[in-house]
């Protein structure tokens, strides 16, 4: 078991990578909401270019700060949509913060999460009120001051604070959407107490899924539609990153970025060409 350490058109390229770049990729870590699908719609020829890749004998990953949904909802999400990845190639956030609570002493938490995810906490003592473990995940519209203030408190008295993610924005169905990254901040500020991150861009989420593919970082792969969270952090742990211009992807936010990927292509559809496997 991984332990974490404390503190924690066809081809279209804006980077003209050498194309053997790519040749010794083993490994593909893919990020979910924005690269193979966006809201309850798979993007266009994501399910064929990851059937390929399958069947190209290329391990596969699927990696997602995504903390709206427990793992057997997760999956079930996704090869709804015509996918078919097995529950122990997905690698999430929450899973992630699982495996960390689970090498504490004791922890009594309190869950700022969604109820369905909730459910794979269930294990752990819970307390609004005494908690020494703050965990943080998207809960939509349940956010407000007195919340925020109930938090600072627990924080002032102690407890640690663990944010699933701390990602600014994230693309929906409607448009843009501010994240939990914000409030983290927030309560950062506030109380002076120090996020624990544990998705990405964490360097020991990475190291999570490196761990569990066998392989080296230098032949591993992420792709995915967050230049920052996705391709720098993968990047960091020596991962080659490869950006697609769907979900998230702003020209705008990529160009202000000091992470330059890989390779840039126009979607998930384009990897297996761009792999050899096409």
């Amino acid at each position: 078991m991984y332990h974490y350490e404390a503190e924690f058109t066809c081809l279209s390229l804006e980077v003209i990578p050498e194309m053997n770049t790519l040749s010794s990729i083993k490994g593909i870590l893919f990020d979910l909401d924005g690269v193979l699908y966006i809201g309850s719609h798979a993007i266009e020829g994501a399910i064929e270019a990851v059937k390929k890749i399958q069947n190209s004998g290329i391990l596969c990953r699927f990696i997602t700060n995504t903390s709206t949904l427990s793992l057997l909802s997760l999956q079930q999400k996704i090869n709804a949509l015509g996918f078919s990845i097995p529950a122990n190639e997905i690698i999430s956030a929450p899973q992630a913060t699982l495996l960390y609570l689970k090498n504490q002493q004791d922890p009594v938490c309190r869950l700022l999460l969604a109820d369905d995810v909730k459910q794979d906490f269930k294990a752990f003592r819970q307390s609004n009120s005494a908690a020494n473990y703050i965990v943080i995940g998207d809960i939509g519209d349940s956010w407000s001051y007195s919340l925020l203030n109930e938090v600072f408190n627990c924080l002032a008295n102690g407890a640690k604070l663990i944010a699933i993610h701390k990602n600014r924005f994230w693309q929906t169905e409607h448009g843009l959407q501010m994240d939990i990254g914000g409030f983290i901040d927030a309560l950062e500020y506030a109380s002076g107490v120090k996020a624990m991150i544990i998705g990405k861009p964490s360097a020991a989420f990475f190291q999570i899924a490196l761990k569990d593919m066998g392989l080296n970082a230098d032949e591993v792969a992420i792709i995915g539609d967050d230049i920052d969270a996705d391709i720098g952090g993968g990047q960091q742990v020596g991962f080659k990153g490869i950006l697609v211009q769907t979900g998230k992807y702003r020209q705008s936010y990529t160009d202000a970025s000091a992470v330059k990927p890989d390779l840039i292509i126009e979607s998930v559809k384009a990897l297996p060409q761009a792999l050899g496997c096409g």
